[in-house]
């Protein structure tokens, strides 16, 4: 036998979807106290004698990082100046020779 009616089950998802909300909550908190918690031991049974070398490569490396991190994006007092050349009228664009790279651009592909 079946029996068909539309009301049936209607308000069925709408608390299925709250109790789905309800357990992916639980385990991501559950998730993180158990990173926590490993963290917490492994900090405290390592103490202070845990120590780490890096090579000189890597060292080389982190403070090129660094200064790359640490320069400016856009040279601002480059675009001042050419800002006021393009102002005065005193910018001249040479565009033989923007052609000219144009084409060995071309040229090496």
């Amino acid at each position: 036998m079946k029996i068909t009616h539309n009301k049936v089950g209607q308000n069925l998802n709408l608390t299925d979807a709250g109790k789905s909300d309800k357990a992916t909550n639980i385990a991501n908190k559950s998730a993180k106290d158990v990173a926590g918690t490993k963290a917490d031991l492994l900090s405290s049974s390592l103490g202070d004698s845990s120590k780490v070398e890096l090579s000189p490569k890597a060292q080389e490396a982190k403070r090129i990082k660094e200064l790359a991190m640490a320069a400016p994006d856009v040279d601002e007092a480059k675009v001042a100046k050419f800002r006021d050349m393009i102002d005065k009228g005193t910018y001249k664009v040479d565009a033989k020779s923007i052609a000219d790279k144009m084409v060995d651009e071309h040229l090496e592909f």
